[in-house]
Protein backbone atom coordinates (compact mmCIF):
# COMPACT_ATOMS: atom_id res chain seq x y z
CA UNK A 1 0.00 0.00 0.00
CA UNK A 2 1.00 3.58 -0.48
CA UNK A 3 0.70 6.54 2.19
CA UNK A 4 0.65 10.70 1.99
CA UNK A 5 1.86 12.39 4.21
CA UNK A 6 0.08 15.78 3.77
CA UNK A 7 2.22 18.52 5.57
CA UNK A 8 0.11 21.22 5.39
CA UNK A 9 0.08 25.37 6.29
CA UNK A 10 -3.68 25.40 8.29
CA UNK A 11 -4.76 29.30 9.24
CA UNK A 12 -6.41 29.13 12.59
CA UNK A 13 -10.40 29.49 12.45
CA UNK A 14 -10.33 29.04 8.56
CA UNK A 15 -12.31 26.27 8.74
CA UNK A 16 -13.32 26.21 4.88
CA UNK A 17 -9.96 27.44 4.03
CA UNK A 18 -8.14 24.57 5.45
CA UNK A 19 -10.51 21.59 4.88
CA UNK A 20 -10.08 23.00 0.86
CA UNK A 21 -6.54 22.51 1.17
CA UNK A 22 -6.74 19.12 2.60
CA UNK A 23 -8.97 18.26 0.15
CA UNK A 24 -6.77 18.99 -2.64
CA UNK A 25 -4.30 17.41 -0.98
CA UNK A 26 -5.78 14.31 -1.08
CA UNK A 27 -7.25 14.64 -4.27
CA UNK A 28 -3.31 14.26 -4.94
CA UNK A 29 -2.87 11.99 -2.81
CA UNK A 30 -5.59 9.53 -4.59
CA UNK A 31 -4.10 10.56 -8.36
CA UNK A 32 -0.80 9.08 -6.86
CA UNK A 33 -2.20 5.83 -6.22
CA UNK A 34 -2.16 6.06 -2.07
CA UNK A 35 -4.53 4.61 -0.23
CA UNK A 36 -4.47 6.82 3.43
CA UNK A 37 -3.16 10.10 3.63
CA UNK A 38 -2.21 11.75 7.54
CA UNK A 39 -2.66 15.32 8.37
CA UNK A 40 -1.27 17.13 10.98
CA UNK A 41 -3.03 17.71 14.64
CA UNK A 42 -6.34 19.51 14.77
CA UNK A 43 -5.99 20.46 10.83
CA UNK A 44 -9.64 21.51 10.68
CA UNK A 45 -9.76 24.34 12.95
CA UNK A 46 -5.83 25.41 12.70
CA UNK A 47 -3.20 25.02 15.50
CA UNK A 48 -3.16 26.89 18.13
CA UNK A 49 -7.22 27.65 18.65
CA UNK A 50 -6.68 28.97 22.13
CA UNK A 51 -9.61 30.71 23.23
CA UNK A 52 -11.94 30.11 20.44
CA UNK A 53 -11.91 26.89 21.58
CA UNK A 54 -14.41 28.17 24.25
CA UNK A 55 -16.99 29.75 21.26
CA UNK A 56 -20.15 26.97 20.92
CA UNK A 57 -19.56 28.31 17.23
CA UNK A 58 -16.33 28.18 16.82
CA UNK A 59 -16.44 23.94 17.73
CA UNK A 60 -20.17 23.60 15.85
CA UNK A 61 -18.14 25.40 12.78
CA UNK A 62 -15.03 22.28 12.73
CA UNK A 63 -17.65 19.43 13.08
CA UNK A 64 -19.16 20.69 10.46
CA UNK A 65 -15.64 21.28 8.24
CA UNK A 66 -14.68 17.83 9.23
CA UNK A 67 -17.99 16.37 8.04
CA UNK A 68 -17.64 18.55 4.61
CA UNK A 69 -14.59 16.70 4.19
CA UNK A 70 -15.44 13.46 5.11
CA UNK A 71 -18.26 13.74 2.36
CA UNK A 72 -16.27 14.86 -0.37
CA UNK A 73 -13.16 13.20 -0.09
CA UNK A 74 -11.86 10.90 -2.86
CA UNK A 75 -11.84 7.26 -2.98
CA UNK A 76 -8.72 7.57 -0.17
CA UNK A 77 -8.59 7.02 3.75
CA UNK A 78 -7.45 10.11 5.55
CA UNK A 79 -6.64 10.89 9.47
CA UNK A 80 -7.58 14.39 9.96
CA UNK A 81 -7.29 16.10 13.69
CA UNK A 82 -10.60 18.08 14.68
CA UNK A 83 -11.98 18.98 18.25
CA UNK A 84 -14.57 16.85 19.61
CA UNK A 85 -17.16 17.21 22.02
CA UNK A 86 -16.81 15.42 25.26
CA UNK A 87 -20.37 14.72 25.96
CA UNK A 88 -19.32 13.19 29.69
CA UNK A 89 -17.72 15.23 32.61
CA UNK A 90 -14.60 16.71 32.99
CA UNK A 91 -13.45 19.34 30.57
CA UNK A 92 -15.80 19.68 27.26
CA UNK A 93 -13.79 19.00 25.04
CA UNK A 94 -11.64 16.39 22.67
CA UNK A 95 -8.16 17.26 20.88
CA UNK A 96 -8.95 14.69 18.36
CA UNK A 97 -8.24 12.48 15.44
CA UNK A 98 -10.64 11.11 13.06
CA UNK A 99 -10.50 8.11 10.66
CA UNK A 100 -12.64 8.67 7.15
CA UNK A 101 -13.19 6.30 4.91
CA UNK A 102 -15.90 5.32 2.94
CA UNK A 103 -17.84 8.73 3.61
CA UNK A 104 -18.02 7.71 7.62
CA UNK A 105 -16.08 8.09 10.68
CA UNK A 106 -14.90 4.82 11.43
CA UNK A 107 -13.25 5.47 14.42
CA UNK A 108 -11.66 8.57 16.54
CA UNK A 109 -8.64 8.89 18.71
CA UNK A 110 -8.16 11.42 21.17
CA UNK A 111 -5.20 13.19 22.82
CA UNK A 112 -3.69 11.97 26.01
CA UNK A 113 -1.04 14.18 27.03
CA UNK A 114 -1.90 17.45 27.51
CA UNK A 115 0.89 20.20 27.41
CA UNK A 116 0.94 22.99 29.98
CA UNK A 117 4.24 24.15 29.83
CA UNK A 118 6.07 27.07 27.13
CA UNK A 119 3.32 28.26 24.87
CA UNK A 120 0.88 25.08 25.70
CA UNK A 121 -1.92 25.45 27.78
CA UNK A 122 -4.23 22.52 26.49
CA UNK A 123 -5.45 21.26 29.50
CA UNK A 124 -7.40 24.32 30.11
CA UNK A 125 -9.56 23.01 27.35
CA UNK A 126 -9.24 19.69 26.42
CA UNK A 127 -10.01 16.10 28.38
CA UNK A 128 -7.30 13.88 28.01
CA UNK A 129 -8.06 10.03 26.20
CA UNK A 130 -9.17 6.91 28.21
CA UNK A 131 -9.35 4.54 25.67
CA UNK A 132 -6.97 3.73 22.40
CA UNK A 133 -8.75 3.11 19.33
CA UNK A 134 -6.26 1.67 16.25
CA UNK A 135 -7.51 1.83 12.47
CA UNK A 136 -7.61 -0.41 9.96
CA UNK A 137 -6.45 -0.07 6.28
CA UNK A 138 -5.89 -2.73 3.77
CA UNK A 139 -5.31 -5.49 6.34
CA UNK A 140 -2.80 -3.18 7.92
CA UNK A 141 -3.81 -2.19 11.62
CA UNK A 142 -2.23 1.61 12.44
CA UNK A 143 -1.79 3.06 16.16
CA UNK A 144 -2.71 6.51 16.55
CA UNK A 145 -1.10 8.81 18.49
CA UNK A 146 -0.95 12.95 18.65
CA UNK A 147 1.74 15.39 19.16
CA UNK A 148 2.64 15.57 23.01
CA UNK A 149 1.57 11.70 23.66
CA UNK A 150 5.09 10.69 21.69
CA UNK A 151 7.27 13.38 24.49
CA UNK A 152 7.99 10.70 26.78
CA UNK A 153 11.55 9.37 26.82
CA UNK A 154 13.10 9.95 29.77
CA UNK A 155 16.56 10.56 28.47
CA UNK A 156 15.64 13.85 27.12
CA UNK A 157 14.24 15.47 29.79
CA UNK A 158 15.67 15.93 33.37
CA UNK A 159 12.35 15.04 34.99
CA UNK A 160 9.75 13.24 33.24
CA UNK A 161 6.63 15.46 32.61
CA UNK A 162 3.96 12.56 33.10
CA UNK A 163 3.48 9.63 34.85
CA UNK A 164 1.92 7.99 31.25
CA UNK A 165 3.26 6.90 28.33
CA UNK A 166 0.41 6.56 25.36
CA UNK A 167 2.58 4.84 23.33
CA UNK A 168 2.68 1.71 25.85
CA UNK A 169 -1.38 1.12 25.60
CA UNK A 170 -1.62 2.45 21.82
CA UNK A 171 1.12 -0.87 21.40
CA UNK A 172 -0.98 -2.96 24.10
CA UNK A 173 -3.46 -3.29 20.68
CA UNK A 174 -0.69 -4.90 18.20
CA UNK A 175 -0.81 -2.51 16.04
CA UNK A 176 2.06 -2.76 12.76
CA UNK A 177 2.74 1.01 12.32
CA UNK A 178 2.13 3.94 15.13
CA UNK A 179 1.48 7.24 13.57
CA UNK A 180 1.88 10.69 15.40
CA UNK A 181 -0.13 14.05 13.88
CA UNK A 182 1.90 16.80 15.32
CA UNK A 183 1.59 20.54 16.08
CA UNK A 184 5.29 21.00 17.16
CA UNK A 185 6.43 24.74 16.71
CA UNK A 186 10.17 25.18 15.46
CA UNK A 187 12.81 26.11 18.36
CA UNK A 188 16.44 26.12 16.92
CA UNK A 189 17.69 22.57 17.35
CA UNK A 190 14.40 20.63 17.71
CA UNK A 191 14.35 18.67 14.77
CA UNK A 192 17.06 15.94 16.15
CA UNK A 193 14.99 15.78 19.30
CA UNK A 194 11.94 14.58 17.54
CA UNK A 195 13.50 12.18 15.39
CA UNK A 196 15.50 10.74 18.76
CA UNK A 197 11.87 10.78 20.86
CA UNK A 198 10.17 8.49 17.77
CA UNK A 199 13.41 6.35 17.67
CA UNK A 200 12.87 5.71 21.11
CA UNK A 201 9.54 4.29 20.88
CA UNK A 202 10.71 2.23 17.65
CA UNK A 203 13.48 0.64 20.14
CA UNK A 204 11.02 -0.02 23.08
CA UNK A 205 7.81 -1.03 20.43
CA UNK A 206 9.72 -2.31 17.02
CA UNK A 207 7.19 -0.62 15.08
CA UNK A 208 8.07 1.64 12.41
CA UNK A 209 6.80 5.24 12.75
CA UNK A 210 4.82 8.17 10.97
CA UNK A 211 5.17 11.33 11.87
CA UNK A 212 3.33 14.36 10.56
CA UNK A 213 3.79 17.83 11.50
CA UNK A 214 2.24 21.33 10.87
CA UNK A 215 3.86 23.68 8.74
CA UNK A 216 3.24 27.24 8.95
CA UNK A 217 2.74 30.40 11.07
CA UNK A 218 0.58 31.34 13.63
CA UNK A 219 0.71 34.32 16.12
CA UNK A 220 4.29 34.26 17.54
CA UNK A 221 5.02 30.40 16.63
CA UNK A 222 5.98 28.96 13.16
CA UNK A 223 5.53 25.11 12.93
CA UNK A 224 8.82 23.67 10.34
CA UNK A 225 6.87 20.78 8.95
CA UNK A 226 9.88 17.88 8.53
CA UNK A 227 7.33 15.12 8.12
CA UNK A 228 9.29 11.61 8.56
CA UNK A 229 8.67 8.23 8.44
CA UNK A 230 11.27 5.76 10.65
CA UNK A 231 11.05 2.03 10.17
CA UNK A 232 10.89 -0.75 12.95
CA UNK A 233 14.87 -0.63 12.46
CA UNK A 234 15.42 2.91 12.99
CA UNK A 235 16.36 4.08 9.51
CA UNK A 236 14.68 7.11 8.29
CA UNK A 237 13.23 5.90 5.13
CA UNK A 238 11.23 9.25 4.21
CA UNK A 239 11.46 13.04 4.95
CA UNK A 240 9.39 15.90 4.12
CA UNK A 241 10.98 19.90 3.21
CA UNK A 242 11.59 21.95 6.12
CA UNK A 243 9.42 25.19 6.61
CA UNK A 244 7.21 24.30 3.13
CA UNK A 245 3.91 22.56 2.39
CA UNK A 246 4.88 19.20 1.31
CA UNK A 247 3.23 16.10 -0.19
CA UNK A 248 5.42 13.19 0.46
CA UNK A 249 4.55 8.88 0.15
CA UNK A 250 5.27 6.00 1.44
CA UNK A 251 5.51 2.59 -0.15
CA UNK A 252 4.94 -0.10 2.68
CA UNK A 253 5.15 -3.91 1.48
CA UNK A 254 5.25 -7.45 3.73
CA UNK A 255 8.04 -8.77 4.14
CA UNK A 256 7.87 -13.03 3.88
CA UNK A 257 9.31 -13.53 7.42
CA UNK A 258 7.59 -16.96 8.91
CA UNK A 259 10.22 -16.75 11.68
CA UNK A 260 9.48 -12.58 13.03
CA UNK A 261 6.94 -12.39 16.12
CA UNK A 262 4.88 -9.82 14.03
CA UNK A 263 4.45 -8.90 10.47
CA UNK A 264 7.19 -6.98 9.41
CA UNK A 265 7.16 -4.62 6.37
CA UNK A 266 9.51 -2.89 4.05
CA UNK A 267 9.23 0.80 3.48
CA UNK A 268 10.30 3.20 1.30
CA UNK A 269 10.15 6.76 0.23
CA UNK A 270 11.88 10.09 -0.83
CA UNK A 271 14.27 11.63 2.37
CA UNK A 272 14.50 15.70 1.24
CA UNK A 273 17.74 16.65 2.89
CA UNK A 274 17.57 20.20 5.25
CA UNK A 275 20.08 22.38 6.67
CA UNK A 276 20.70 21.63 10.95
CA UNK A 277 22.68 25.31 10.49
CA UNK A 278 21.36 27.27 13.38
CA UNK A 279 21.67 30.67 11.54
CA UNK A 280 20.23 28.85 8.54
CA UNK A 281 16.72 27.60 10.37
CA UNK A 282 16.74 31.08 12.34
CA UNK A 283 16.51 33.17 9.27
CA UNK A 284 14.26 30.90 7.15
CA UNK A 285 11.84 30.07 10.07
CA UNK A 286 11.69 34.25 10.53
CA UNK A 287 10.80 34.75 6.63
CA UNK A 288 8.19 32.04 6.60
CA UNK A 289 7.04 33.57 10.18
CA UNK A 290 6.72 37.47 8.69
CA UNK A 291 5.19 35.99 5.54
CA UNK A 292 2.06 34.18 7.48
CA UNK A 293 1.62 36.88 10.26
CA UNK A 294 1.33 39.21 7.44
CA UNK A 295 -1.05 37.19 5.11
CA UNK A 296 -2.87 35.85 7.81
CA UNK A 297 -3.77 38.79 9.74
CA UNK A 298 -4.83 40.55 6.61
CA UNK A 299 -2.22 42.54 5.19
CA UNK A 300 -0.18 42.72 2.02
CA UNK A 301 2.55 45.32 2.88
CA UNK A 302 5.04 46.14 5.58
CA UNK A 303 6.73 49.24 6.29
CA UNK A 304 10.47 49.76 8.90
CA UNK A 305 12.13 51.94 10.49
CA UNK A 306 15.75 51.85 9.41
CA UNK A 307 18.88 53.33 11.42
CA UNK A 308 21.21 52.22 8.94
CA UNK A 309 22.18 49.71 12.02
CA UNK A 310 22.66 46.01 12.11
CA UNK A 311 18.71 45.29 13.50
CA UNK A 312 16.87 47.56 10.84
CA UNK A 313 18.71 45.82 8.20
CA UNK A 314 18.12 42.27 9.29
CA UNK A 315 14.41 43.06 9.72
CA UNK A 316 14.36 44.66 6.40
CA UNK A 317 16.14 41.64 4.66
CA UNK A 318 13.64 39.49 6.46
CA UNK A 319 10.78 41.28 5.52
CA UNK A 320 12.03 41.49 1.95
CA UNK A 321 12.37 37.93 1.33
CA UNK A 322 8.70 36.98 3.17
CA UNK A 323 6.91 39.72 1.32
CA UNK A 324 9.00 40.90 -1.55
CA UNK A 325 10.98 44.24 -2.13
CA UNK A 326 7.50 45.50 -4.19
CA UNK A 327 5.77 45.33 -0.64
CA UNK A 328 8.50 46.64 1.58
CA UNK A 329 8.60 50.39 2.47
CA UNK A 330 11.83 51.69 4.38
CA UNK A 331 11.77 55.10 6.33
CA UNK A 332 14.93 56.47 7.79
CA UNK A 333 14.21 59.51 10.32
CA UNK A 334 17.48 61.09 11.14
CA UNK A 335 18.43 63.28 14.36
CA UNK A 336 20.60 65.58 14.42
CA UNK A 337 22.92 62.89 16.54
CA UNK A 338 22.41 60.64 13.62
CA UNK A 339 25.89 59.99 11.30
CA UNK A 340 25.86 60.51 7.96
CA UNK A 341 27.02 57.19 7.74
CA UNK A 342 24.11 55.37 9.09
CA UNK A 343 21.85 57.76 6.76
CA UNK A 344 24.12 56.24 3.77
CA UNK A 345 24.33 52.76 4.79
CA UNK A 346 19.98 52.78 5.19
CA UNK A 347 19.92 54.11 1.22
CA UNK A 348 22.45 51.33 0.42
CA UNK A 349 20.22 48.65 2.12
CA UNK A 350 17.01 50.21 0.33
CA UNK A 351 19.11 49.89 -2.96
CA UNK A 352 20.62 46.28 -2.32
CA UNK A 353 17.35 44.91 -1.15
CA UNK A 354 14.93 46.82 -4.08
CA UNK A 355 12.37 48.74 -1.61
CA UNK A 356 11.25 51.92 -1.32
CA UNK A 357 12.58 54.36 0.39
CA UNK A 358 12.07 57.71 2.30
CA UNK A 359 14.38 60.01 4.54
CA UNK A 360 11.86 61.82 7.11
CA UNK A 361 14.06 64.26 9.38
CA UNK A 362 12.94 64.71 13.10
CA UNK A 363 14.99 67.55 14.06
CA UNK A 364 11.84 69.90 13.27
CA UNK A 365 9.35 67.56 15.74
CA UNK A 366 12.15 67.49 18.56
CA UNK A 367 12.32 71.73 18.48
CA UNK A 368 8.59 71.06 18.75
CA UNK A 369 8.51 69.04 21.37
CA UNK A 370 11.14 70.93 23.28
CA UNK A 371 8.85 73.59 23.14
CA UNK A 372 5.90 72.28 24.44
CA UNK A 373 7.50 70.74 27.03
CA UNK A 374 9.89 73.70 28.20
CA UNK A 375 7.72 75.14 30.99
CA UNK A 376 7.04 71.99 32.53
CA UNK A 377 10.65 71.12 32.04
CA UNK A 378 11.69 74.27 33.21
CA UNK A 379 15.78 74.14 35.06
CA UNK A 380 15.59 70.50 34.50
CA UNK A 381 18.64 68.89 32.86
CA UNK A 382 18.34 67.01 29.38
CA UNK A 383 18.22 63.20 29.75
CA UNK A 384 17.13 59.95 28.65
CA UNK A 385 13.73 62.10 28.64
CA UNK A 386 14.67 63.64 25.47
CA UNK A 387 16.46 60.76 24.22
CA UNK A 388 13.38 59.08 24.48
CA UNK A 389 11.05 61.50 22.60
CA UNK A 390 13.49 60.70 19.40
CA UNK A 391 12.21 57.05 19.66
CA UNK A 392 8.51 58.06 20.11
CA UNK A 393 8.51 60.67 17.48
CA UNK A 394 9.69 57.84 14.86
CA UNK A 395 7.27 55.63 16.49
CA UNK A 396 4.39 58.34 15.90
CA UNK A 397 5.89 58.64 12.03
CA UNK A 398 5.95 54.86 11.05
CA UNK A 399 2.04 54.74 12.64
CA UNK A 400 1.11 57.61 10.66
CA UNK A 401 2.44 55.81 7.31
CA UNK A 402 0.99 52.76 8.40
CA UNK A 403 -2.56 54.49 9.29
CA UNK A 404 -2.35 56.26 5.82
CA UNK A 405 -1.19 53.45 3.59
CA UNK A 406 -2.12 50.69 5.27
CA UNK A 407 1.23 48.80 6.27
CA UNK A 408 2.26 47.01 9.15
CA UNK A 409 4.87 48.27 11.43
CA UNK A 410 7.66 45.64 11.56
CA UNK A 411 9.89 47.01 15.13
CA UNK A 412 13.27 46.02 14.67
CA UNK A 413 14.58 45.46 18.46
CA UNK A 414 16.25 42.09 19.23
CA UNK A 415 16.28 40.07 22.22
CA UNK A 416 19.23 41.18 24.05
CA UNK A 417 18.00 44.55 23.84
CA UNK A 418 14.50 43.50 24.81
CA UNK A 419 15.84 41.56 27.70
CA UNK A 420 17.36 44.15 29.51
CA UNK A 421 14.85 47.24 28.59
CA UNK A 422 17.38 48.53 26.16
CA UNK A 423 14.31 49.87 23.89
CA UNK A 424 12.00 52.68 24.19
CA UNK A 425 7.99 52.16 24.65
CA UNK A 426 5.90 53.74 22.10
CA UNK A 427 8.88 54.73 20.38
CA UNK A 428 11.33 51.96 18.74
CA UNK A 429 8.84 49.04 20.34
CA UNK A 430 5.95 50.52 18.46
CA UNK A 431 4.56 48.12 15.76
CA UNK A 432 2.45 45.03 15.00
CA UNK A 433 5.26 42.35 14.65
CA UNK A 434 8.86 42.51 16.37
CA UNK A 435 10.89 39.63 13.68
CA UNK A 436 13.32 39.78 15.63
CA UNK A 437 12.74 39.83 19.11
CA UNK A 438 13.83 36.15 20.02
CA UNK A 439 17.01 36.57 18.15
CA UNK A 440 20.56 37.86 20.39
CA UNK A 441 22.05 40.33 19.44
CA UNK A 442 25.45 38.39 18.02
CA UNK A 443 22.78 35.97 16.01
CA UNK A 444 21.44 38.65 14.61
CA UNK A 445 25.21 39.30 13.09
CA UNK A 446 25.01 35.72 12.10
CA UNK A 447 22.16 36.42 10.23
CA UNK A 448 23.57 39.26 8.62
CA UNK A 449 26.60 37.41 7.31
CA UNK A 450 24.29 34.61 6.24
CA UNK A 451 22.21 36.85 4.00
CA UNK A 452 25.65 38.09 2.30
CA UNK A 453 26.47 34.77 1.53
CA UNK A 454 23.48 33.21 0.49
CA UNK A 455 23.03 36.00 -1.96
CA UNK A 456 26.91 36.14 -2.87
CA UNK A 457 27.23 39.30 -2.34
CA UNK A 458 27.35 42.47 -0.27
CA UNK A 459 23.43 43.34 0.97
CA UNK A 460 23.47 44.31 4.19
CA UNK A 461 26.43 47.20 4.29
CA UNK A 462 29.53 45.92 5.20
CA UNK A 463 29.94 48.77 7.10
CA UNK A 464 26.80 48.41 9.24
CA UNK A 465 27.93 45.18 10.08
CA UNK A 466 31.09 46.46 11.71
CA UNK A 467 30.63 49.19 12.91
CA UNK A 468 29.90 49.29 16.99
CA UNK A 469 26.11 49.65 17.09
CA UNK A 470 24.36 52.56 18.93
CA UNK A 471 21.27 54.47 19.33
CA UNK A 472 22.77 57.64 18.44
CA UNK A 473 20.00 59.37 20.43
CA UNK A 474 23.25 61.14 21.77
CA UNK A 475 26.84 62.36 20.59
CA UNK A 476 29.12 59.57 20.91
CA UNK A 477 26.33 57.27 22.38
CA UNK A 478 27.23 53.66 21.68
CA UNK A 479 25.19 50.30 23.33
CA UNK A 480 28.40 49.23 25.50
CA UNK A 481 28.29 52.76 27.31
CA UNK A 482 25.43 51.20 29.10
CA UNK A 483 25.48 47.38 28.43
CA UNK A 484 28.30 44.68 29.01
CA UNK A 485 29.62 43.39 25.46
CA UNK A 486 26.95 41.51 23.74
CA UNK A 487 28.85 38.45 23.87
CA UNK A 488 28.48 38.46 27.52
CA UNK A 489 25.34 39.64 27.48
CA UNK A 490 24.09 36.85 25.51
CA UNK A 491 25.59 33.97 26.91
CA UNK A 492 24.58 35.38 30.42
CA UNK A 493 21.17 35.66 28.68
CA UNK A 494 20.86 32.68 27.15
CA UNK A 495 22.16 30.83 30.64
CA UNK A 496 19.26 32.65 32.99
CA UNK A 497 16.32 32.89 30.31
CA UNK A 498 16.26 29.41 28.23
CA UNK A 499 18.02 27.37 30.37
CA UNK A 500 16.76 28.73 33.52
CA UNK A 501 20.33 28.86 35.22
CA UNK A 502 20.60 30.72 39.17
CA UNK A 503 22.81 33.78 39.56
CA UNK A 504 24.92 31.51 41.39
CA UNK A 505 25.35 28.70 38.41
CA UNK A 506 25.95 31.31 35.62
CA UNK A 507 28.68 32.83 38.34
CA UNK A 508 30.49 29.54 37.79
CA UNK A 509 30.28 29.26 34.18
CA UNK A 510 32.83 32.22 34.23
CA UNK A 511 30.94 35.63 34.24
CA UNK A 512 31.64 38.14 36.88
CA UNK A 513 29.13 38.37 39.58
CA UNK A 514 28.52 42.11 39.59
CA UNK A 515 27.69 41.62 36.02
CA UNK A 516 25.20 38.29 35.94
CA UNK A 517 24.02 40.88 39.66
CA UNK A 518 22.94 43.73 36.83
CA UNK A 519 21.79 41.73 33.92
CA UNK A 520 19.35 39.67 35.40
CA UNK A 521 18.47 42.71 37.87
CA UNK A 522 17.75 44.47 34.32
CA UNK A 523 15.84 41.14 33.28
CA UNK A 524 13.59 41.16 36.15
CA UNK A 525 12.22 44.81 36.24
CA UNK A 526 11.32 44.98 32.60
CA UNK A 527 8.80 42.85 32.23
CA UNK A 528 6.27 45.64 31.94
CA UNK A 529 7.92 46.50 28.85
CA UNK A 530 7.87 43.52 27.44
CA UNK A 531 4.27 42.73 28.14
CA UNK A 532 3.67 45.54 26.28
CA UNK A 533 5.77 45.12 22.86
CA UNK A 534 4.75 43.54 19.63
CA UNK A 535 3.96 40.05 19.12
CA UNK A 536 7.25 38.47 18.54
CA UNK A 537 8.11 34.96 16.33
CA UNK A 538 9.39 32.37 18.59
CA UNK A 539 12.81 30.64 17.36
CA UNK A 540 14.61 29.78 20.62
CA UNK A 541 13.00 27.28 22.88
CA UNK A 542 12.20 30.20 25.38
CA UNK A 543 11.15 33.57 23.97
CA UNK A 544 9.97 36.42 25.63
CA UNK A 545 5.98 35.88 24.57
CA UNK A 546 3.61 33.45 24.82
CA UNK A 547 4.97 31.27 26.63
CA UNK A 548 6.71 33.61 29.03
CA UNK A 549 4.50 33.93 31.64
CA UNK A 550 6.37 36.50 34.60
CA UNK A 551 3.92 38.73 36.24
CA UNK A 552 4.54 42.54 36.29
CA UNK A 553 4.26 43.78 39.91
CA UNK A 554 6.82 41.45 42.01
CA UNK A 555 9.62 42.27 44.40
CA UNK A 556 11.00 38.58 43.82
CA UNK A 557 14.74 38.96 43.25
CA UNK A 558 17.36 36.08 42.78
CA UNK A 559 20.50 36.94 44.54
CA UNK A 560 24.25 36.03 44.07
CA UNK A 561 25.43 33.23 47.14
CA UNK A 562 21.87 34.26 48.59
CA UNK A 563 19.63 30.84 49.16
CA UNK A 564 15.89 30.59 49.08
CA UNK A 565 15.85 29.56 52.80
CA UNK A 566 17.98 32.75 53.54
CA UNK A 567 15.55 35.17 52.10
CA UNK A 568 12.95 33.62 54.00
CA UNK A 569 14.82 33.91 57.05
CA UNK A 570 15.10 37.60 56.32
CA UNK A 571 11.22 37.98 56.18
CA UNK A 572 10.45 36.15 59.76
Amino acid sequence: MKVALGQINTTVGDIGGNVEKMLQFAQRAFDARAELIVFPELSVCGYPPKDLLLKGSFVDANLQGLHYLRDNLPKIAALAGFVDLNPGSGRPLYNACAFLEGGAIKALQYKTLLPTYDVFDEDRYFEPAVTYTPCVIGGVKFGLSICEDIWTHKQLFPKPRYQLDPIEKVAEHGPDFLINMSASPFAMGKEHIRQELVREQIRRHRLPVIYVNLVGGNDDLIFDGRSFVIDSRGALVAQAKAFEEDLIFIDVKPEEDKSAARKTFSISGKITEFSSDRTVNAFTALVLGTRDYVRKCGFSKCVVGLSGGIDSAVTAAIASRAVGPDNVLGVTMPSPHSSQGSVDDSITLARNLGFEHHVIAIEKAMHAFDSMLSEIFHALEKDVTEENIQARIRGLILMAISNKLGHLVLTTGNKSELAVGYCTLYGDMCGGLAVISDLPKMLVYDVARYINEEAGKEVIPISTIEKPPSAELRPGQLDQDSLPPYVVLDGILHAYVEQRRSPDEIVRLGYRPEVVHDVISRIDRNEYKRKQAAPGLKVSTQAFGSGWRMPIAQKFREKIGAAGSDAIKMLC
